[in-house]
């Protein structure tokens, strides 16, 4: 063997011990097909709010009052197994979102908002991708009151192969 493929063998084994220490892994794999995609609205005007289908395996999601406020809440089913969630509160007008299958794949949430003619895109948020059980990410936004709230949810990064969307809004009415 040359010493050429020796050191290439050596700084490919270096490279990879680096990524394991690290805590990297390889990227997510795509959900096929998509998983299934619920979504539910709540008048935040008339919470607090729990029960119904706030009611899930992981932590029952509960929302404020809020006047003015349209709260969401979205569900992702796969294999019969629940394996996700993303909610947006408009009271602190925070986005919450769940991984709650350790299964090697993830989902990406595109958030933004129109307001004053203006579209304002606030990125895309995912859970972290740790090996716990549920990993959660929740983001805390400065949101104008009334405005309306895009949530999009994506199979990958691209962010492309929509699963599923919805509108919220924002704050309290002034």
């Amino acid at each position: 063997m040359s010493i050429t493929r020796r050191l290439t063998g050596l700084l490919a084994a270096a490279a990879g011990a680096v990524a394991l220490l690290a805590g990297t892994t390889a990227p997510a794999q795509a959900y096929s097909p998509n998983p299934a995609f619920s979504k539910y609205y709540y008048d935040t005007d008339s919470c607090p709010c729990s029960g119904g289908n706030l009611t899930d395996p992981f932590d029952n999601t509960y929302f404020a009052y809020d006047a003015g406020g349209l709260a969401v809440k979205m569900e992702l089913v796969s294999g019969g197994a629940f394996v996700g969630k993303v909610e947006f509160h408009p009271n602190d007008e925070k986005l919450w979102v769940y991984d709650t299958r350790n299964d090697g794949d993830s989902f990406y949430v595109t958030i933004g908002y129109a307001s004053g003619g203006t579209y304002h895109s606030l990125g895309t948020v995912s859970p972290p991708g740790t090996d716990e059980v549920v990993d959660l990410t929740v983001k805390d936004y400065d949101i104008p009151d009334g405005a309306s709230v895009d949530i999009s949810v994506y199979d990958d990064a691209g962010p492309s192969d929509l699963i599923g969307a919805a509108r919220g809004t924002g704050a309290a009415v002034a």
